[in-house]
């Protein structure tokens, strides 16, 4: 009787062990959030309402703001969108990172070798999906979306062939028997499907798809990029200028408003989702941009705020971006940060929030203490940028604390900043901090790592004469 009582003990145990250990194993799926990180192409931090934009309205973004936290120290990886993109999807600056500048232009940019962010999330039980704009590797490419991680991918692989709005066709991961391609015949003509709109579609279907399980959903929407010239005389592709028609503007003006306003409705589209199937809970949205916005934006509107410079630039103007975060019941609402985030912070966050190791070798820090609104302990040593390999000038800048440092071409002489001091860098104190500028020179002789095809002072004149 009591060999019986025992046994039965032992056999309770081990089944309350069992069962214990099931369901935890179960709770750490389901506690796995999903992510899904918008990007908007070229959209400057003064674009946004919350970032006090006066004349565009972006009620969308705002709200989600509201409901999260605004980050007002956030870089992106690099001045242009393919760096830019890299940094984000392999967690290496710019001076390591495979494809460090638009120009030349490869078919492939990410090799078999490189790791993104949607690999490591796969192995961790992940549904990666992308929409929108790639840039890092053609259809039929190693650095293919769906060859790095992405279980589906659908918009544009290209990135000249994002900047066309009205398309003839566009890639899709889904439509094997017809080379991948989403075709749209005479498109560039009738006009009938823009392609955001498409685009914004396919991301919500994905999310409908996939939201009973741990997911990965990265947007990376094309607006408000300029479209090609061949597109359009002012290089700005809108369906209308609504809601801006009857203001007493230009009228590139009103269809650059218009795009910003269209982006807007696309982020309103995931988010009201989102609520609607009942995971907001655990659910991380993010919003940003690929970097600063651009030149040709009419004055008035104040693109990029208080910073100097744009798209292309290494001052603030080129790389500061809006960063806004919501995780409902993780994140406080109507929070305002100053913890500094970069691109490259991305692949190792992600990587603790689902529960695996980030890559033995990156540069960026975990920041999901500063995505929850806590206080970031761990520190940037220094987070850097580059631009301009094979172009007229070669530029440099490191972030080092509040200190900015910018060389403005091979060579030249490093201006200093003091950001706390100096937001939109008009002040070069170069002269009264020499140990700080020893310091940034030596930074920005480490960070680089020599690439073949990103050579310094080889003016690139056209055409594949680098190959991977």
């Amino acid at each position: 009787m009591i060999f019986r009582y025992i046994i039965k003990s032992v056999l309770f145990l081990y089944c309350s062990t069992f069962s214990f250990y099931s369901l935890k194993a179960i709770n750490n799926e389901r506690d796995k959030p999903n992510i899904i990180f918008i990007m908007a192409d070229d959209l400057g931090y003064g674009d946004l309402g919350c970032y006090g934009q006066q004349k565009i309205k972006t009620p969308n973004i705002d709200k989600l703001a509201s409901q999260g936290i605004r980050f007002t120290k956030a870089y992106a990886g690099g001045a242009v969108c393919t760096p830019s993109r890299s940094v984000l999807m392999t967690g290496l600056h710019n001076g390591h990172t495979p494809a460090r500048d638009n120009i030349p232009h490869y078919s492939t940019y990410l090799q078999e070798k490189d790791v993104t962010v949607a690999e490591i999330l796969k192995k961790a039980g992940y549904r990666c999906g992308g929409v929108g704009k790639w840039s890092l590797g053609d259809a039929g490419t190693a650095g293919a979306a769906t060859n790095q991680g992405f279980d589906m991918w659908f918009g544009y692989l290209n990135q000249d062939h994002a900047h066309y709005y009205y398309t003839e066709y566009l890639d899709d991961s889904y439509r094997a028997e017809n080379n991948y391609r989403y075709e749209l015949p005479k498109n560039t003509q009738s006009k009938q499907y823009y392609s955001h709109n498409l685009i914004t579609d396919r991301a919500l279907q994905f999310i409908k798809d996939a939201h009973r399980e741990p997911f990965f959903l990265y947007a990376a929407f094309t607006l408000p990029h300029f479209s090609a010239k061949s597109e359009d005389k002012d290089r700005l592709t809108v369906p209308s200028t609504e809601p801006y028609t009857d203001m007493k503007w230009d009228e590139h003006s009103k269809k650059y408003a218009s795009m910003v306003n269209i982006l807007d409705q696309g982020v309103g589209r995931i988010v009201s989702l989102v609520d609607e199937l009942g995971i907001k809970e655990n659910t991380l949205i993010v919003f940003t941009s690929d970097n600063g916005g651009h030149d040709a934006v009419w004055e008035e509107f104040d693109t990029n705020g208080p910073f100097r410079g744009y798209k292309g630039d290494l001052t603030e103007g080129g790389i500061h971006v809006p960063f806004i975060a919501r995780w409902t019941g993780r994140i406080p609402e109507g929070k305002v940060s100053e913890e500094v985030i970069a691109f490259q912070d991305m692949v190792p966050t992600f990587a603790e929030l689902a529960g695996v190791d980030p890559p033995e070798v990156t540069d960026g820090i975990s920041v999901v203490k500063a995505l929850t609104g806590k206080k970031q302990k761990n520190k940037h040593k220094y987070l850097y940028w580059d631009y301009g390999h094979c172009r007229d000038r070669y530029d440099q800048a490191v972030l080092l604390d509040h200190w900015k440092g910018i060389r403005l071409g091979k060579g030249e002489e490093i201006q200093l900043y003091d950001l706390n001091k100096d937001i939109g860098e008009s002040k070069d104190v170069s002269a009264s901090y020499p140990e700080i500028v020893l310091k940034i020179e030596k930074i920005m002789q480490e960070a680089y790592v020599p690439d073949e095809n990103y050579p310094i002072g080889v003016k690139y004149q056209g055409g594949p004469i680098w190959k991977k």
